[in-house]
This record gives structure tokens, sequence and C-alpha cells, in this order.
């Protein structure tokens, strides 16, 4: 018999938390919102949800021992998923009404404005996901909900094989952005899965699969 995947939802302050394990739990998943840190460590999946202000966002994180602990699951293959500026945060910095943030480091590169006329970016898109892509396995086509003002433009990091290359997702508003990242343990979507309806539940469900 299949063991049920248990996801702890990092609770530091900041993001949807209660949406995010409701959703999660739609999806299948033993969901918990903690802050504890063993709980945090030793769960199967750990999704890190966040929004608001980039630097107000990585201070929580910071407050709560959230940067150490993705550090160390990283480290030991630990699966974590970021979702909205949960996502930003995982970049070298974001740039933010001009002030320039030291974020977690995970990935090279910055968060800046999105180039377009009306902000926020704030409604439905589709995504073009790249291949062999797991979290998007079955709903390729479908839309999903975006509510920000910032994204990562650029993909700076360069995987040197035998390690194998990030599946990367992008979306358009004004000009392209990553809508996702599927890099090893580390996964990253700038939209709200938890918001994005029967789509965002499957996406959920795909990712705690894979756990």
């Amino acid at each position: 018999m299949t063991r049920t995947p248990r996801v702890a939802v990092f609770d530091y302050e900041s993001g949807n938390v209660h949406s995010a394990v409701k959703a999660l739990v739609a999806a299948g998943a033993d969901a918990v919102l903690t802050r504890d840190r063993t709980e945090a460590l030793e769960a199967d999946g750990l999704l890190v949800p966040g929004v608001g202000a980039f630097a107000a966002v990585r201070d929580a994180l910071r407050a709560h021992g959230g940067d150490d602990i993705i550090d160390r699951r990283l480290a030991g293959g630990r699966p974590v998923m970021g979702i909205c500026v949960g996502m930003q945060v995982l970049f070298e910095r974001g740039v933010e009404r001009g002030q320039n943030t030291e974020g977690l480091g995970e990935w090279p590169g910055a968060v800046t404005e999105l180039n377009a006329s009306v902000l926020p970016h704030m409604g439905w898109n589709t995504v073009s996901p790249g291949p062999d892509s797991i979290l998007f396995d079955g709903i390729e086509d479908e839309r999903f909900y975006f509510v920000h003002s910032y994204a990562a433009q650029t993909w700076e990091l360069d995987v040197i094989p035998p390690f194998p290359q990030p599946v990367l997702t992008w979306t358009t508003y004004g000009d392209p952005f990553l809508a996702a990242v599927e890099n090893g343990p580390l996964t990253a979507t700038q939209f709200h899965p938890e918001k994005s309806g029967d789509a965002g539940i499957r996406l959920l469900r795909n990712w705690t699969r894979s756990l």
C-alpha cells in the first residue's frame, strides 16, 4: 500500500497558508501547517508560500529559521516547493521600489519589476512548460492564477552534465518571465496553484506524487 506523502507548509507569517494546506489535502497529501523545525525538516515535502514584499518575506523566513531549513533539505535532496514570493526569494536578489535585497541565493539572478503597462499582473494565464515537466504533466494547456508585479525574467544557472537540466516554464505579461522552475529537489511557481482551481490541484498532485 502506497503511503500518503506528508507535506509541511511552513508557517512563517507570510502567505496563503491555510489555502495551501486545503489545496494539498485536496491533492491527496497529508498536509500540516507548522513552524516546527524538526517537522519541517523531516516531512516528505516542504511548501514555502509567500505574499507581499520581497524584503519582508525574506526577513520573515530568516526570523523563523526557514532559510536554514531550506538549505538543509536541499543539501539532502529533500523536496522544497516555493509559491509566488516564496519562489522569488530563492533567487540571489530582488529589486523592488529601488531597494536591492539579498535573497536566499539558491538560484543566481534577480527578481525585477515586470515590463508591462498595467501592474500588478492579476489574472489567469496559460504557460509554456519545458520538456519532461513533472508539474505540468497532463495540464500543459491549462490556465493558472497570477497576482504579482515582480518576477524572474532571466535564467542564469548553468548546469553542467551529468546533472540534469532544470525544466523551465515561461509565460508572458508584457515580456516573458519564469512561471515555474523544476530543478532537482527544488521546485517553484510564480502563480498560485492554491488559487488556480482544478488545474492547481492537479499540479500539486503531480508534485506530491513525485515525493
